[in-house]
């Protein structure tokens, strides 16, 4: 088995916003792409609004925006979430968001 410290971690977020406007999407969108994107030990990284023609029983549509971040590492996916850019995205965008649910696995 793998030494979990040194597996990639999956960091996705899905948030609900308050205000549920094309406007305020796209403005989430923007700010994840300026302040999250592009942290050292990401592999993968996107952002973007949820896709309402994906409508099947099983998808969830109770968010707005999706973050999928895939770090290489647990150090990585731990610096990030103390940067001061990562940081300043909470503190700009936590008034906006109604709900905000995040899944982080090993992969």
């Amino acid at each position: 088995m793998l030494d979990p410290a040194s597996q990639s971690v999956a960091h996705m977020v899905y948030f609900t916003l308050k205000e549920r406007t094309p406007s305020a999407i796209g403005t989430l969108v923007a700010s994840c792409h300026e302040h999250l994107a592009g942290h050292d030990g990401v592999v993968y990284f996107s952002a973007g609004e949820r896709a309402p023609e994906f409508d099947r029983p099983v998808n969830d549509d109770q968010f707005d925006v999706a973050l999928h971040v895939v770090f290489k590492d647990r150090a990585a996916h731990d610096a990030y979430q103390q940067h001061p850019r990562h940081l300043k995205f909470i503190e700009t965008n936590k008034e906006s968001w109604a709900q905000v649910r995040v899944f982080d696995s090993r992969v």
